[in-house]
């Protein structure tokens, strides 16, 4: 028999029989906010840590650093395809698990790393493990809310990742401290200890996701009236997706560019722009944490605020295709400006100006994850988010690879801060191009 979404059995949220409303989607949506911090924490350590390492590590430089960044890429591209599939498979609960347990693993492996070879193998593993992060993410707001509230619940878990960037600084900052007055470290292996740190983070979450996460139907504290409003998005008939049926579809061509184009902006933000706020500047690790810490605070705005944009369209009568595609407008408006950055001599112009495109992309980016599921069932947006995240991480490895080789050579940021300009309002346009009015996508039915 064909699935048929409970909704179309359940009273409205209005009629709901206990009259009594939870929330308990924001709890979960909570939970996915604190695992992207966790993730970007892991992410960033390095990044905070550049300048340190590349005087402690035999040979590493701006191009082998790039070598570096590439190999977490390259997993996270590998990885995302398989992460998706796995979770519409397993389920987000268990998926979820599996994941975040590999990558606190992988997280704390840096701290033994000795030379480039080994910090790049950690962080391909690194890669690995985090790719499931934001097919595991989208799929459960998917599960969890309807429609209209999606663009916001994803702008606030994708907010973790502002925060994770904002909080790493400091963090670093602090360990390097605390572990420099540590025998065992002192100040030459300090750095070590803030990876270790950080990989034990993702275990605390781990207990927490255990407690608190059920699927909406078969959660003990939801309320009928919140099942309901859950579920109230008209019923999907369809019961699975074969990878097969999603992959020539044009609105997941539409996601995949708009990722291959964007995503690697956001990769060269994360690992570079500590970096290059250091060296450009001339601050120390200590200095530096402010300006990059104000960088990633200004991105939170955006996050939230662009996913706001398109629900408040939404729920004032808009299309979901206008209310997205105005929102991604706006954000492109905000980034563009992102060109002029190589030549500002003032730190806090330049930090001003990193904020507003960054928070263009956290804005760009919620409204851009909703579209698997504007246009796709249920059952398939972990599929097609894992499509898109691979053609963003593969993005990713090419201008990762690129900026290491640029910057190494040309010793300036010119040419990346242009890409990073122009990728935006071309990846709008591809959207726009191939789904013109945000359709949902025709696939063959399974049973």
């Amino acid at each position: 028999m064909p699935y048929q979404d409970a909704a179309m059995h359940r009273s409205t949220p209005d009629s709901a029989p206990d009259g009594r409303m939870s929330y308990e989607r924001w709890v979960i949506c909570a939970l996915l906010f604190f695992a992207t911090v966790i993730a970007y924490v892991d992410r960033a350590v390095i990044a905070n840590l550049k300048n340190t390492l590349e005087a402690v590590i035999p040979g590493l430089n701006d191009y082998k650093y790039g070598i570096i960044t590439v190999a977490f890429q390259l997993a996270y591209a590998i990885a995302m395809l398989v992460a998706g599939g796995l979770t519409d498979k397993l389920g987000t609960r268990k998926a979820f698990a599996i994941a975040i347990c590999l990558w606190s693993v992988a997280a704390m492996l840096p701290g033994a790393a000795f030379s480039v070879a080994s910090f790049a193998l950690a962080m391909f593993l690194l890669g690995l493990g985090e790719a499931a992060n934001f097919p595991a993410c989208i799929k459960t707001v998917a599960e969890w809310f309807p429609k209209r509230e999606r663009a916001l619940a994803t702008g606030i878990f994708n907010s973790g990742a502002n925060v994770g960037n904002m909080i790493a600084p400091p963090i670093v900052a602090v360990l390097v401290g605390l572990f420099s007055g540590i025998s065992w470290f002192g100040p030459a292996r300090a750095w070590r200890g803030c990876f270790i740190v950080a990989g034990l983070m993702g275990f605390v979450w781990l207990a927490f996701w255990l407690l608190i996460y059920r699927r909406p139907e078969d959660h003990p504290r939801i309320s009928k009236s919140e099942l309901a409003l859950i579920l109230s998005d008209p019923g999907e008939k369809i019961k699975k997706v074969p990878w097969a049926h999603v992959l020539p579809c044009k609105e997941t061509w539409a996601f995949a560019i708009a990722k291959f184009l964007t995503d690697p902006i956001w990769w060269f933000y994360l690992f570079w722009i500590p970096g290059f706020i250091q060296t450009t500047f001339h601050l120390t690790l200590a200095q530096s944490k402010t300006p990059v810490m104000l960088a990633y605070a200004i991105s939170i705005i955006g996050s939230v605020g662009g996913g706001q944009i398109s629900s408040t369209l939404i729920a004032h009568g808009k299309t979901a295709n206008v209310g997205r595609k105005v929102a991604m407008l706006i954000c492109v408006l905000c980034i563009v400006p992102i060109f002029a950055v190589p030549y500002i001599h003032s730190l806090w112009v330049v930090v001003a100006l990193l904020g507003l495109a960054t928070a263009g992309h956290q804005g760009w980016s919620a409204n851009v994850f909703t579209l698997p599921s504007d246009m796709f069932p249920k059952v398939a947006v972990a599929s097609v988010t894992g499509i898109g995240g691979m053609a963003g991480a593969f993005g990713g490895v090419l201008l990762l690879y690129s900026a290491g080789a640029i910057v190494e050579k040309t010793h300036s940021f010119v040419t990346l801060f242009i890409i990073a300009c122009l990728a935006y309002p071309l990846a709008l346009l591809v959207v726009h191009t191939l789904a013109p009015r945000l359709s949902p996508a025709k696939l063959a039915q399974s049973e």
